[in-house]
């Protein structure tokens, strides 16, 4: 499990372009990296669209990537729905959720089940993690990064 003052794994992935992109492109950037479960869902919507509505003030402190298991094609879709500006990754292997240890066990509606743990990541300059979020609500969360960027 990652905790604050760890090395952020770095990663290269595909966003909705088929662009490769790595966490190293942002050297000397804060990074908010957020891991959602699933595009175009309702609440996966809603935290999208928070971080959408306060991307120029999340711009003035940091890069904004959002990352979940599904494809290209579907993030590309849900970015133009929404008219997202930021970068959705795909990570259709796994590999960058499991490396930041949110593909975990879950339960709903008494279900247990392989999923993605809502959770966004602040990446300092040097690439250390500088805030973890546990998101248990998206109302509000967004606000929580700012204040923790600023």
């Amino acid at each position: 499990m990652l905790e604050v003052g760890n090395k952020a794994p770095d990663f290269i992935s595909t966003d909705e372009n088929g662009e490769k992109v790595s966490l190293k492109d942002h050297k000397g950037k804060k990074v908010v990296l957020y891991f959602y479960p699933t595009d175009d869902t309702p609440t996966c919507t809603t935290e999208a669209c928070s971080f959408r509505d306060n991307f120029s003030r999340l711009t003035k402190h940091a890069v904004v990537i959002g990352v979940s298991p599904d494809t290209e094609a579907s993030h590309a879709k849900f970015k133009t729905k929404y008219d997202l500006p930021f970068t959705l990754l795909a990570d259709t292997d796994h590999s960058i959720v499991k490396a930041y240890g949110v593909w975990r066990e879950k339960k709903t509606f008494g279900k247990t089940y392989i999923g993605v743990v809502r959770t966004t990541f602040i990446i300092d300059e040097k690439g250390y993690i500088s805030h973890i979020f546990n998101v248990t609500r998206v109302k509000g969360h967004v606000d929580e990064v700012i204040k923790a960027l600023s």
